[in-house]
């Protein structure tokens, strides 16, 4: 007799498999199918992304997380050499692009691996 599949595969930390991209079930598959795109399904174990719905959270603690960072290093710039806008512009803007990109596909992996750990679901009224 098989065993449930949540019975099959240790829990893993949702920060291991999240932040690599990775099946929050067995921690091998790829949780992505593209950039962004999270795949039909696990290749390896077989578990179906349905689920997944991490909508813009990860979007919102981008912009908290880059938007403390580029204002605090922008404002002691300003105030310790007191640049032009120019040089500001050529510093800032490639680093909150570069930070805010490089950091979107961890934080929603690490965001849908926190769901399925949860067994977040949508709420619904009535049942």
């Amino acid at each position: 007799m098989s065993k449930p599949p949540h019975l099959r595969y240790p829990p893993l930390p949702a920060t291991q498999t999240g932040l690599r991209g990775r099946c929050p079930r067995c921690g091998q598959g790829r949780l992505f199918d593209g950039f962004l795109n999270t795949a039909k399904q696990c290749e390896v174990c077989g578990l179906d992304f349905e689920f997944i719905d991490s909508g813009d959270g990860p979007a919102v603690f981008i912009i908290l997380i880059v938007g403390f960072l580029v204002v605090g290093a922008a404002l002691a710039v300003e105030v310790t050499f007191t640049p032009p806008i120019w040089l500001h512009l050529v510093l800032w803007t490639p680093l909150t692009l570069g930070l805010s990109i490089g950091m979107l596909r961890p934080l929603k992996g690490l965001m849908i691996a926190q769901q399925y750990k949860q067994s977040a679901r949508e709420g619904r009224l009535g049942e």
